[in-house]
């Protein structure tokens, strides 16, 4: 089957979207326009250069180019949800870095090297789109437990210290908190598994099924990926949370967030 390319015009034709929402925009006045456009021009321009940056390394196809790209994935991830939450302090930093950097690495090369076994195992054609759609779950669950959990910080202060008068320790004050916050972060992956292929076809095993791939072999790489990503969801905010909570106490375990 002949994968149907999607050229200039229609490109220009399909921006005619934006002009729908932007005129129900302009409708109700929701001061939603110049987001937008620019909103429109970034995904021109990040995703046009996408292509030709992923067309350019799947030529080149080198470990090490491989290995630059994901590391600088990881790190704008980190820093993005370091920058949502708005606090630079070095166990907030730090946690986030571990929490995208081991779920990402751990998922992405178990995936490659072990239920795919891509040959040879840099292959940038697979690491790469596999790592993005990692780092990316990844780092929206870190940020909305991480979040909820700083929130939860200020909102029950009362029950941590509390716990903390009885003899609790930081980790023991903060539990509560710490599941609270966990299941938070699991609830966008969790919906999506409950009713993927129910009420959507998922962007994996649509994209395989336009390229002309078997809808069974898109059905198994999309069931592959709804499980990475869960995850690499569940353990990016379990490390952030455990290395980034104690941000709220002190050396002595007090409480001064």
């Amino acid at each position: 089957m002949q994968v149907i390319a999607i050229g200039t015009l229609e490109l220009i034709l399909a921006t005619g979207f934006i002009f729908v929402s932007g005129g129900l925009a302009l409708c109700f006045q929701l001061g939603l326009t110049r987001s937008l456009i620019i909103a429109t021009l970034r995904t021109y321009a990040q995703l046009l250069a996408l292509g030709l940056v992923l067309n350019w390394i799947f030529q080149i196809d080198n470990q090490w180019l491989v290995l630059a790209i994901f590391a600088l994935m990881m790190l704008i991830a980190a820093q993005t949800v370091v920058s949502r939450l708005g606090l630079w302090t070095p166990r907030i930093v730090i946690g986030s870095l571990a929490g995208v950097v081991l779920s990402a690495v751990t998922v992405t090369f178990a995936v490659t090297a072990l239920l795919i076994q891509v040959e040879p195992w840099y292959e940038a054609r697979y690491v790469l789109p596999i790592a993005g759609m990692v780092v990316g779950n990844a780092m929206n669950g870190i940020a909305l437990s991480q979040e909820r959990l700083l929130e939860g910080f200020q909102a029950r202060r009362g029950e941590v210290l509390l716990r903390l008068s009885l003899g609790a320790t930081a980790w023991e004050a903060s539990l509560p908190l710490i599941q609270g916050s966990f299941r938070a972060g699991m609830i966008p992956t969790l919906n999506a598994m409950a009713t993927v292929g129910l009420v959507s076809i998922p962007g994996m095993m649509t994209g395989q099924v336009l390229a002309g791939v078997e809808p069974m072999t898109g059905a198994a790489y999309q069931i592959v990926v709804m499980l990475m990503l869960s995850c690499a969801t569940a353990l990016g905010s379990i490390i952030c949370m455990v290395i980034s909570y104690r941000h709220a106490f002190d050396d002595q375990q007090r409480l001064v967030k």
